[in-house]
């Protein structure tokens, strides 16, 4: 958006970072003119964005609840920028537990979880979300629902971090155990030949082949919390697993299941996903920053989506964003395409 003449006195914004943010999350926003005689104020739509630090030439506003996408506008008390384009998540479900990303089936169906603290027996573990984002109980009969996978049939895959079981369902919700003793059974995530790997939390990367054998594939440091799984481009597995640090890693793994670590510096890193330009986005901190950081094939990382709790991602067919936080579920039209899994 170009800059109005120096002569101008209403407020300009010249750079809104980062392009996308949910409830509780904060825009930076840099430009000129933004005091005058009042101190300026930020909104969002129709809705006022509390602002967190304020200057002449750079704001932090938090997104307020309620706001949607729409038009960012700043007034400095005698006038008002001009309006910039920003993308906010759209609340699509609460009251729920998630701990890692969402699974979208090729239709566009969004499956997510209220998974309970361990032991906690809950009367909806999975929920589906319809294309009409109408959320309806899923899968009802299962403790500490975990992860969640679909595979290339349409079959949605369950790990419980509880009992060391894989399960899997029908399409209309029939449930039946896959494999067992997998440990605390954490993050999957399915190869281009269907082989599914599941993350034992305790510090062992299982492969399920599509017969059911099961190997070890590979074995990483333990995490206080989970492992998350996602394949890249180059058919490796890309393992996330939080610990006390607070500068931790993506982790590489090769097929021959050799560890290396492909970035360094997150703060407790959990969902991941590709986009079909091989991008990997992970529900982070970068710098203290919270929200969903982009990493590009060469390793540079920015802030993508700002707000707090989130805990996954994934791509929807409508080149949309689902983000789940540990209590929600929300949409970020992004215009961005996932990675095809088959």
């Amino acid at each position: 958006m170009a800059l109005r003449k120096a002569s101008d006195p209403r407020p300009q914004i010249s750079q809104v970072t980062p392009p996308a943010a949910i409830a509780g999350g904060e825009f930076q926003i840099r430009g000129k003119g933004f005091v005058k005689s009042e101190r300026p104020r930020v909104t969002i739509g129709e809705v006022a964005a509390p602002i967190v630090i304020g200057s002449d030439s750079f704001i932090i506003a938090k997104v307020p609840d309620g706001a949607t996408a729409g038009e960012m506008v700043i007034e400095n008390g005698e006038q008002s920028s001009e309006s910039w384009a920003c993308d906010i998540g759209v609340l699509i479900a609460d009251s729920l537990h998630p701990v890692t990303s969402p699974a979208v089936d090729s239709f566009g169906n969004i499956f997510t979880t209220f998974s309970g603290s361990r032991g906690q027996k809950v009367p909806v573990a999975v929920y589906k979300v319809d294309l009409n984002f109408t959320m309806k109980p899923f899968i009802n009969d299962l403790m500490n629902a975990t992860a969640l996978a679909v595979d290339a049939e349409g079959m949605l895959y369950v790990s419980s971090r509880y009992d060391g079981i894989v399960y899997q369902a029908t399409p209309n919700g029939s449930l039946s155990t896959y494999v067992e003793g997998m440990g605390v059974a954490t993050g999957m995530a399915f190869d281009s030949q269907q082989n599914l790997y599941v993350g034992d939390r305790s510090g062992t990367i299982f492969k399920i082949s599509p017969n059911r054998q099961i190997f070890v594939f590979a074995t990483l440091e333990p995490s206080i919390a989970a492992y998350h799984l996602a394949f890249g481009p180059d058919d490796r597995l890309y393992v996330t697993g939080p610990t006390t640090s607070s500068f931790d890693s993506v982790y590489r793994v090769s097929q021959d299941g050799e560890v290396e670590t492909f970035y360094r510096g997150l703060g407790r890193p959990q969902g991941l996903a590709f986009d079909d330009q091989g991008r990997l986005y992970v529900a982070a901190s970068l710098s203290g920053r919270k929200g969903i950081v982009r990493i590009s094939s060469d390793q540079r990382a920015d802030l993508f989506v700002s707000g707090p709790g989130i805990v996954g991602l994934a791509f929807t067919p409508s080149r949309a964003m689902v983000i789940t936080t540990t209590n929600a579920l929300y949409r970020v039209d992004v215009g961005i395409r996932g990675r095809p899994l088959f």
